[in-house]
């Protein structure tokens, strides 16, 4: 099957490293469509001679709009839905509102497998396909300060696990790709969550939170062994390629040195690792 007939959906292409997959699948000759929350990012992309389509995957009556705008499209025919849009809110678990937990999570959980729900039925009907899911470090080994990611991406490789297990009769590939730190946009899209939703509040981890917004605020990461986004856009290849891929891609040498870790320490020594690797919000 030549790349042109190999049509690949990715949420969240306005940055970073769904940008970046939908830059160097278009160069391959791949039909790749590419989805943005923002309308003004969908017509830039668009303007750029990609195929963008507008998802804000926390809305229902988005996604629907999305699907059916997609399967026309393809014609019914999508062979790989790569599953990257997601963003942040830092902040200590004590202080993140009901509003602050679901505001993360129907992005980041509940509207990721949504669209995921539509699309399983439209893989099987055709025969099979691959689903991937972005996923993160954060999503095996929590570190302090970022609950409320660390539990979307906990709770999306759940869905990921349980739903490799119930489609794999139909020929439906279920891999995670776990990146570490990647240069990108979401330190930037963290601070304006932060603002939103913690930096304001009465709370004992004022001293933190300095830190924090010193490291959101900086035009550089401070995050050893930082890689690019074309990191992530290779284990999506590798997935696209291969007739059985990997289940998981650790990406980064945090990610793959905590996974072994995490197999090999009792919990209170990996804890102090995991602290000492969050350096108090610096990093």
């Amino acid at each position: 099957m030549s790349n042109k007939n190999i049509n690949i959906f990715i949420t969240g292409c306005s940055t970073g490293m769904g940008l970046d997959a939908l830059q160097t699948l278009h160069k391959l000759g791949y039909s790749v469509i590419g989805s943005c929350r923002k309308q003004t990012d969908v017509e830039h992309l668009q303007q750029q001679g990609f195929n963008c389509i507008q998802l804000d995957l926390a809305s229902s009556n988005s996604i629907a709009t999305a699907v059916t705008e997609l399967t026309k499209i393809t014609n019914n025919k999508i062979d790989v839905l790569f599953n990257n849009g997601a963003f942040g809110i830092p902040g200590a678990v004590e202080d993140l509102s009901r509003e602050a937990m679901r505001f993360q999570f129907e992005t980041n959980v509940f509207g990721t497998q949504e669209l995921t729900n539509q699309i399983v039925p439209i893989m099987r009907a055709k025969g099979g396909g691959k689903i991937v899911y972005n996923s993160s470090i954060l999503g095996f080994a929590a570190m302090p300060y970022r609950g409320a990611y660390n539990a979307s991406k906990f709770a999306l490789e759940g869905f990921a696990d349980t739903l490799r297990l119930e489609v794999k009769q139909d020929n439906i590939h279920i891999s995670l790709i776990q990146p570490g730190p990647i240069i990108s946009s979401f330190r930037a899209n963290a601070f304006i969550q932060f603002k939103r939703w913690i930096a304001d509040k009465p709370t004992v981890h004022s001293t933190i939170y300095q830190a924090i917004i010193a490291r959101l605020d900086s035009p550089e990461s401070k995050a050893p062994f930082v890689l690019k986004a074309e990191a992530i856009t290779n284990a999506l290849l590798h997935i696209i390629e291969h007739k059985n891929p990997k289940i998981r891609y650790p990406i980064t040498t945090p990610t793959k040195v905590f996974g072994w870790l995490k197999r090999l320490l009792p919990t209170k020594a990996l804890d102090y690792l995991l602290i000492k690797a969050g350096g108090d919000g610096k990093r």
